[in-house]
């Protein structure tokens, strides 16, 4: 260090001291300007600008060309966490790279997204990697492992988890709670996040926008009580967009935006995402908070700390001794192999009763929505290079043999008033031209896509009053949901810009409002032609066609239906591939839940229209989520699924279907048969609802880990050991080199709480050649067998006996052993000593858990349904106590009544909870006497809108 160097530019001194010694020279004004997203600048100490946030779910997102791998769900699929790694190592090194020629690329990463799949109708499936708590922690770790880099002090990107805590809904998501019972709370949803925090491959966590237990993720006691402990590294938490802002005007949790950002600061957050670039409005609250005493300087200082000792790893206080400073891998041949390779093990094999592969030589139908698509999604990078499924199978079979027909319906619109619609020339070789030289729509890379604006310079729609002129056939593709798109003949999409013209102008529909999807509405012998994004009509304006008014009633004419089109294809071929599935950014992305597990009623009608004609038909899924399809599963030889696969989707898919590669991937979630089989949205408990594979009672479509191959296999010997090391002998008994995931479970063979059927706790993908065998050696954590003990608030590992199973899904068994595993001994609740938090029950129906006050605690209420509030029943198992009890009291707020009876019957108390203060103002009632001794079963129903926090016994 030099006279004038200041201590936290000498690399020879501890980073924690570097960090104090700058957050001690920064002034308040500084320290408090550097917690919004977009930190500014601090000249006086040569600190340059600092943003968090960069979106790197499956590749760079959002700040233009960049390789886009498959989808996290198709990551997911993969089950292969060294191919995870991989990809995050690739995804860091193009984000260094694109960072040294723009230097609004973040080196703070939003991603992975480790929310848990639990409902298929979740709008943001496609973010997440699995259902199953331990799959999604270790492909977690390992993409952020990826992502971080290997060097012990310098980390080539800071990764951040979303979103932080049980967030599976869209809708509503900003003012709904996730009731989280505290078994759920350890078993299932810490467990998503905390491997990897663990493995200190982890910078910071994102909060999401909903409630757990009636308090606002923001404001989650759970940041200090658990995420701070599992690690001693300091962790940055950054807000979720607009969140804090949320606090007040969507939630209405608190009044003042003053006391949110305090609360929100205090609890943990960080980094304020908040008005876009602006960050005048949350240093304005801050301020404030400061100056009604809401929040100390030293919390300002606690924040900015974390930042900075991100900011140090980073390497940007030492650009001399950063050793990712000069990285320089961008779209290179590796990446664009590794993008193949991701994508080809994401594919699953659904069904296969001999026709896959298709055999060299074969005439194809290629048929369906998305057979000539490669779709992005909303954390997308722009394309640089793309292979449809089109493209695959034309390069891979040769362009002659292939047939095409996309299937949807050709129409023209007239006006019930007169005239036909029309789409002006565009020029489509001009712009071509001139997007070649300039790049597409969003190539420019944008912080914010949701910004980008439709275009206007395109002429728009016109339709001539007195009819004359030529019809535009437009090819109509019905999404579901009652959701259309229309396209021109030159493969444009109509949209809907801001000065509300429709136009031929969208390469796809995209944005965080989408403006290419519509809605026919019959009217007056027509249809209305709703579009979506804004909520109006369609009219027909003297300049063109513009939403405006009470819009225009139309005509409809079908010209060609596409179940005739695909049929024809079909006829002539001698295999038809049908490739179905979703647009991402339509029915079900972030802001929209889905309806329903069924395939859109078009894509089912074209399916069948194609078995029809040709009873040789593979049916393709392309989405991020799963469907129902079980007439499908009956009736077609052969159904395989993907996510929407990245840049090298098409030749990944030709690759499988040919039979180049056998197909590996698993399904990382569990398919149900139909909608009445998933719980409800909002209903967070997997235990009393019986969700995802590990208590599903039921018989799913397809199992959670399900995925056939081209070769078979055969498991021998299963032995697992006292130090709970598995072995099992996979052999290939199949003719062709092929990969296999074995997955071990186990359960507990005689529990005394409810536990899972099977629990997932070790897996491999084993490659193996023809005839090959191989011993595969699984390890298995000894608290992968426990469970958390509601009684004592602790984890447990119950002695006894354990079923091991050595499988190829949940529901395909291939070996099981017995083993005896010491543990702990089950003990009953000291009711008498300790009391029942209420939140502590073993089982539940019709209550919900709610915020004892704003900071933390729980409490328990009967569920209010649309205004009515049932009785809500708590049970709670083995309460001792001891030799007598003679009282009882209760902590609770509102007003109701409580009944306490034992498991027989018998009641053993009426307690009126008279009116408090408010939800939050809790008092203990009087004492109630009871006579009870020994361990009973205690149920507790409540009746009321009242909030019970605990239940105290007296001797």
């Amino acid at each position: 260090m030099t006279v004038d160097q200041p201590p936290f530019r000498d690399p020879g001194l501890t980073r924690a001291a570097r960090v104090e010694d700058l957050l001690a020279r920064l002034t308040l004004d500084e320290k408090t300007a550097l917690l919004h997203q977009f930190a500014p600048a601090v000249e006086r100490l040569g600190i340059a600008a600092f943003r968090t946030g960069q979106e790197a779910l499956h590749g760079v997102a959002w700040m233009g060309p960049a390789t886009v791998f498959p989808q996290a769900v198709g990551l997911g699929a993969t089950w292969n966490e060294e191919l995870v790694r991989r990809v995050g190592e690739a995804v860091s090194h193009e984000i260094r790279t694109m960072r040294a020629r723009d230097g609004r690329v973040g080196l703070n990463v939003w991603a992975p997204t480790v929310n848990l799949l639990r409902n298929p109708l979740w709008g943001r499936n496609e973010e997440g990697y699995a259902e199953d708590a331990r799959l999604t922690s270790a492909l977690a770790t390992a993409y952020t492992r990826g992502l971080r880099g290997d060097h012990p002090d310098y980390w080539r990107t800071a990764p951040v988890l979303k979103h932080w805590l049980a967030h599976n809904n869209e809708t509503d998501r900003a003012t709904t709670s996730s009731s989280i019972r505290p078994r759920v709370l350890h078993e299932y949803d810490l467990r998503a996040f905390r491997g990897a925090v663990e493995a200190g491959a982890v910078a910071g966590i994102m909060p999401a926008y909903n409630l757990v237990n009636g308090r606002p993720n923001h404001l989650s006691p759970a940041l200090r009580e658990h995420l701070r402990g599992w690690t001693d590294q300091e962790l940055l938490v950054c807000s979720d967009a607009g969140a804090p802002t949320n606090l007040v005007d969507a939630g209405r949790y608190f009044d003042t935006h003053e006391e949110a950002t305090g609360a929100a600061l205090r609890a943990g957050v960080d980094s304020f995402t908040d008005h876009g670039t602006d960050a005048s409005v949350i240093t304005g609250r801050i301020r404030g908070a400061l100056e009604r005493g809401l929040i100390g300087e030293s919390d300002i200082d606690t924040a900015v700390r974390r930042q900075l000792t991100v900011r140090f790893a980073l390497g940007e206080f030492d650009p001399e001794r950063d050793p990712y400073r000069e990285i320089s891998a961008f779209d290179t041949p590796a990446h664009r192999a590794l993008a193949q390779e991701a994508a080809e093990q994401a594919v699953v094999l659904l069904k296969n009763d001999g026709l896959l592969p298709i055999a060299p030589g074969r005439r194809l139908a290629l048929v369906g929505p998305l057979a000539d698509e490669c779709k992005l999604d909303w954390y997308s990078g722009t394309l640089i290079r793309r292979s449809t499924p089109l493209d695959g199978l034309r390069e891979r079979f040769g362009a002659e043999r292939v047939t095409f027909a996309d299937g949807a319906d050709r129409v023209t619109l007239r006006a019930m008033t007169g005239g036909w619609v029309r789409v002006p020339s565009s020029g489509r070789a001009d712009e071509e031209a001139t997007e070649t030289a300039s790049g597409p729509r969003g190539a420019e890379g944008a912080l914010d896509p949701a910004l980008l604006a439709g275009r206007t310079d395109l002429a728009p729609l016109t339709c001539d009053a007195d009819g004359a002129g030529e019809a535009t056939e437009l090819a109509l593709t019905d999404w579901g949901n009652g959701l259309i798109t229309l396209r021109a003949p030159d493969g444009r999409y109509l949209s809907v810009a801001e000065d509300g013209y429709v136009r031929a102008s969208a390469d796809q529909p995209g944005g965080w409002v989408v403006q290419e999807t519509f809605r026919l509405e019959e009217h007056e012998g027509g249809h209305l032609l709703a579009h979506a994004g804004t909520g109006g009509y369609v009219s027909v304006a003297a300049d063109g066609l513009k939403v405006a008014g009470p819009g225009t009633s139309f005509e409809i004419v079908v010209r060609e239906r596409g179940e005739d089109a695909v049929a024809r294809a079909a006829a002539g071929a001698e295999v038809v591939v049908v490739v179905a599935g979703n647009d991402p950014h339509i029915n079900g992305r972030e802001t929209e839940d889905r309806r329903t597990l069924a395939l859109p009623a078009h894509q089912d009608r074209l399916w069948r229209a194609a078995h029809a004609a040709n009873p040789r038909t593979v049916l393709v899924l392309t989405s991020g989520y799963p469907y129902a399809v079980a007439d499908a599963q009956a009736r077609l030889p052969a159904l395989l699924w993907t996510a929407h696969g990245g840049q090298a989707a098409g030749t990944a898919l030709a690759r499988v279907l040919a039979g180049d590669i056998s197909p590996a991937g698993r399904l990382p979630q569990t398919w149900y048969a139909d909608d009445a089989e998933p719980a409800g949205l909002l209903d967070y408990d997997i235990i009393g609802s019986r969700q995802t594979y590990l208590y599903f009672d039921g018989t799913p479509l397809y199992a959670f880990g399900h995925g056939l191959s081209y070769a078979s296999f055969r498991y021998d010997g299963l032995e697992v050991g006292p130090d709970l090391r598995a072995h099992v002998t996979l052999v290939n008994t199949g003719s062709r080199a092929a990969e296999e995931v074995v997955q071990l479970y186990a359960r507990e063979a005689a529990p005394r709480v409810p536990r899972p059927h099977r629990q997932l706790v070790a897996h491999a993908r084993v490659p193996l050649a023809a005839g090959e065998s191989r011993t595969v050696e699984l390890a298995v954590r000894r608290e992968e067998l426990g469970h958390y003990d509601v009684a004592h608030g602790v984890w447990t590992v119950p002695g006894g006996t354990y079923v091991f199973e050595a499988a190829a899904s949940s529901a395909d068994i291939r070996r099981s052993v017995r083993l005896t595993v010491p543990g702990d001994t089950p003990r009953a609740r000291d009711a008498r000593r300790n009391g029942l938090a209420a939140a502590d029950y073993d089982e539940q129906t019709g209550t919900e858990i709610v915020d004892r006050t704003k900071v933390s605690g729980d409490a328990v209420t009967p569920l209010d349904s649309g205004g009515e509030r049932k009785a809500g029943e708590l049970l709670f198992r083995d309460c001792d106590f001891g030799g007598g009890a003679s009282g009882v009291t209760l902590d609770a707020a509102g007003e109701g009544e409580v009944t306490l009876t034992t498991a027989d019957g018998g009641t053993l108390a009426v307690i009126e909870v008279r009116a408090t203060g408010g939800p939050y103002d809790y008092r203990t009632t009087p004492r109630a006497g009871i006579t009870l001794s020994g361990v009973h079963d205690l149920r507790v129903t409540l009746r009321g809108p009242l909030r019970l926090a605990r239940i105290d016994i007296t001797g």
